[in-house]
């Protein structure tokens, strides 16, 4: 079996002073994350760079300063197989301090937005019938977290 081939194109995240904190909560958090090396500032001192996985994707993260803010141009999809893997990483967030949005966003504590969707939203809007998927779509706009029993009777219904 080959190597693996590192990823062409990877995700590299400016922090304030974040990045030690960050890095340790998305590995925690999400299965098949690892971190693969972090650089401090001279010994023991706070961490400058980090290469790290979060559910399977790399991501170079460095410490930046305060002038690097995140928005939610930028987030991280996180499909979930089901209710209670939404309710999972939903929680997991919010009692990290994260701040809920609508329609499965969430900003974590360090300012980084995510989308916890899960794959029977995405089942639902793939309908060819128009007016289940404006169902759908209208169910979920009312939302905060996704609701997916509220997905499922709002396609019934159409």
């Amino acid at each position: 079996m080959a190597a693996s081939q590192p990823n062409k194109v990877t995700p590299f995240m400016m922090f304030n002073d974040q990045l030690e904190a960050a890095v340790e909560f998305y590995v925690s958090t999400f299965p098949g994350s690892e971190i693969r090396s972090m650089s401090r500032a001279g010994e023991g001192g706070p961490v400058t760079a980090a290469e790290f996985v979060v559910g399977g994707q790399r991501l170079l993260g460095f410490n930046g300063g305060p002038y690097f803010r995140f928005s939610e141009g930028f987030s991280l999809f996180v499909t979930c197989e089901d209710q209670r893997e939404v309710d999972e990483y939903w929680e997991k967030i919010v009692r990290a301090g994260g701040k809920p949005s609508q329609c499965g966003w969430i900003t974590d504590p360090f300012g980084v937005s995510w989308q916890i969707i899960p794959k029977r939203f995405m089942e639902l809007t793939s309908d060819p019938n128009p007016a289940k998927v404006q169902a759908v779509v209208g169910a979920m706009m009312k939302m905060t977290k996704f609701d997916v029993a509220a997905l499922e009777e709002a396609y019934a219904a159409a």
